[in-house]
């Protein structure tokens, strides 16, 4: 297995690793950025911001607003959605995100029922920050108000000190632009060896890194090692990863079944991977990368080869083995070094993720961003995670769609076939073949692109704990996907909808209505590989939502609050403001201005933060919303038993009638 010619035996493992394909992947709800922030353009204006998409340029949606004036570079005035984590980790305190999202080349499906036409794999995840923790600009997980790409300045040596390792940093990381992935992260990847075990067909890739060896930035994907925010492309392009990571695992969706005690078994959340440690001096403090990757030329070069845990937090009261390991309100804690542990003999008491749910992808067609074989979107349900700190956590999702052929063995090709001297690679750039006759026919392939990934992430969003008000049972999210304009204007974005648009729950569930946008969709010039523009209603450029009951989902008129059933039997269970004893009409009042009013009266509104959003002393709302702020917080609602249709009134025209939803309460 390991005594390949020209390979790196130091790295068995990664014979098993499946090479991963890209194709267009756009994540709907969560709103996917695809590196857009807050553009007026068709197309994104720097496909390098935050990472490596793969995507086309006019994908994605922009950052919330959280008025109805653009943000522009007032961060605090950007809206990041806010949902409430589960209840606990029991049974029945659930709180459920629907994932909604298109992949243009197809997935899912089966040899003897419904073959595809390529092997695919989507791996969901995400990573928080403990919003309780404070930490400098250099660290902060953010939005950003600026699209350039973070800057990074290489070491001048292997022999840095720790002072002018955070010289590079503070001179690196620039507080207005976005951040995910954190500086660290990307500086150890530039300055580990790469993975020389890996299969790179016949590409080329760049064997300096400035400092005498080619490192983990340049992969057959990307063989120059273009820069994209902080993420580390080797990790990016190989799944499951053999290296601690900073990303947690939600779910893998795998071409079959048969996949997942693999994929399961080799996840961070549950096994343990090493990496090398070094010192800055005897005695000093951990530096955060190696260049060493194997155990022998660690300690060869001595340092320490440990082994690291990820977790979901930290649980610091607990301080010895004895009194942190067991199951606490269906959380499980462990007793092991975090990958983040600045003291590597120093075990801590974490709190243990689960293994990733596993299941087949969805069907869906290939060559075609649609829905799947049901007729419905595809989809995933996430079950958030509780946080036992019930501390509000910053978080970033991801989504990677991983796509292949059979043209080679996915799970046994290995640096053994890299195109040197004698030796081909079994998939060549745009080769020529024999088909007979006198000319051979060529093939437009690239082999940078034959098992490739491909990926979309959300904007920051905010995991609350829960309100005492809502602190147990089943909690479902009700947002709004899309965004302005029809569809060959924000394609391959989608028009307005709730989602999920069918909700079905019982007496006992909760629902959390929220939604945000923008106030620069204007999809204007450069335009990409599709129209501009912004058809719609209201101002230009921007997104506006509501919600009004309606008798029948075809009808296009609502019920006036008299003849309404949705909210008489609805019990508002937590709303971000104070608010005691509010009354339907208020709730219904609140859901059709989207939060541009609280009370019909001063006598009912008599809190100081409600004074503002009183109907008889504020500004008339405008009857296309146009003054409503272009995101809502919502409320959390508990519903009797009944069948409620509804709708938003303004994206109500012939290119957008089919912003509707119904809750089924059983």
């Amino acid at each position: 297995m390991c005594q390949s010619k020209g390979r790196d035996c130091s790295l068995i493992l990664l014979v098993f690793l499946l090479p991963l394909v890209t194709s267009d992947l756009y994540v709907h709800n969560p709103r996917g950025s695809n590196n857009r922030l807050n553009e007026n353009t068709a197309t994104r204006t720097n496909p390098n911001r935050l990472f490596d998409s793969q995507n086309n340029d006019r994908g994605g949606y922009n950052v919330g607003d959280a008025t109805d004036v653009a943000a522009g570079n007032d961060a605090n005035k950007q809206y990041q959605m806010k949902y409430f984590q589960s209840g606990s980790g029991l049974p029945g305190d659930e709180s459920y995100l629907d994932i909604e999202w298109t992949n243009q080349h197809g997935c899912g499906g089966n040899e003897d029922t419904s073959p595809q036409k390529q092997n695919c794999i989507m791996i969901l995840q995400f990573m928080c920050q403990d919003g309780h923790v404070s930490v400098p600009d250099t660290d902060k997980l953010r939005d950003g108000v600026a699209t350039n790409t973070q800057d990074y300045i290489r070491p001048g040596s292997l022999a840095e000190n720790e002072d002018q390792k955070l010289s590079r940093k503070t001179n690196s990381v620039k507080p207005d632009r976005g951040l995910q992935e954190l500086w660290e992260w990307y500086d150890k990847c530039n300055l580990r060896e790469r993975n020389k075990g890996l299969f790179t067909a016949d590409q080329k890739l760049t064997t300096n890194n400035g400092l005498g060896y080619s490192s983990a930035i340049y992969t057959r994907q990307n063989p120059q090692g273009t820069m994209r925010g902080y993420e580390c492309p080797e990790e990016r392009d190989y799944y499951p990863y053999w290296h601690p990571t900073l990303w947690k695992d939600i779910s893998i969706l795998a071409e079959n079944r048969t996949m997942c005690s693999y994929h399961q078994s080799n996840s961070f959340n549950t096994q343990p991977y090493h990496e090398c440690v070094e010192m800055y001096n005897p005695g000093g403090k951990r530096k955060h990368w190696s260049r060493w990757n194997n155990q022998k030329d660690c300690t060869n070069n001595g340092g320490k080869w440990v082994q690291f845990s990820n977790y979901l937090e930290k649980a610091p009261d607990y301080v010895s083995e004895a009194t942190c390991v067991g199951t606490r309100n269906g959380m499980r804690y462990i007793w092991a070094i975090p990958y983040d542990a600045e003291d590597v003999e120093k075990k801590e008491c974490l709190v243990a993720l689960e293994k990733p749910d596993c299941q087949e992808a969805p069907w869906s067609r290939s060559n075609h961003l649609g829905d799947g074989n049901d007729g419905k979107n595809l989809n995933y349900r996430w079950r958030l995670p509780y946080f036992p700190s019930v501390h509000v956590q910053r978080c970033v999702f991801r989504m990677r769609y991983n796509i292949s052929t059979d043209d080679y063995d996915p799970y046994h090709t290995d640096s053994s076939y890299n195109k040197a001297g004698n030796v081909k690679s079994p998939v060549q750039n745009n080769p020529e073949i024999d088909v007979g006759g006198p000319s051979n026919l060529q093939l437009a392939l690239n082999t940078n692109q034959i098992g490739r990934v491909f990926q979309d992430r959300s904007h920051v969003f905010l995991l609350r704990p829960r309100h005492q008000n809502i602190k147990n049972g089943r909690l479902f999210n009700l947002n709004v996907r899309g965004k302005r304009g029809n569809i060959v204007q924000v394609y391959p974005a989608v028009e307005y909808d709730f989602t999920p648009n069918n909700l079905e729950i019982t007496e006992k569930d909760m629902v959390h209505i929220q939604w945000t946008g923008s106030n620069t969709h204007n999809n204007n010039a450069p335009g990409g590989d599709g129209d501009i523009g912004d058809a719609g209603e209201g101002a230009e450029g921007t997104d506006r939502s509501n919600l009004v009951q309606l008798r029948r989902l075809n009808d296009n008129f609502p019920l006036p609050f008299e003849s309404t059933t949705m909210w008489n039997n609805a019990e508002a269970m937590w709303v971000p403001y104070s608010a005691p004893g509010i009354t339907a009409e208020e709730v219904a009042l609140n859901m059709a201005s989207s939060g541009y009013y609280r009370c019909m009266t001063t006598s009912r509104c008599t809190e100081k933060d409600n004074l503002d959003y009183i109907v008889e002393t504020r500004t008339k709302l405008q009857n296309q919303l146009n003054n409503a702020p272009a995101s809502y917080e919502g409320a959390v609602l508990r519903f009797r038993k009944g069948i409620y249709n509804y709708m938003c009134t303004r994206n109500n025209n012939f290119s957008n009638r089919s912003q509707k939803g119904t809750i089924t309460v059983q």
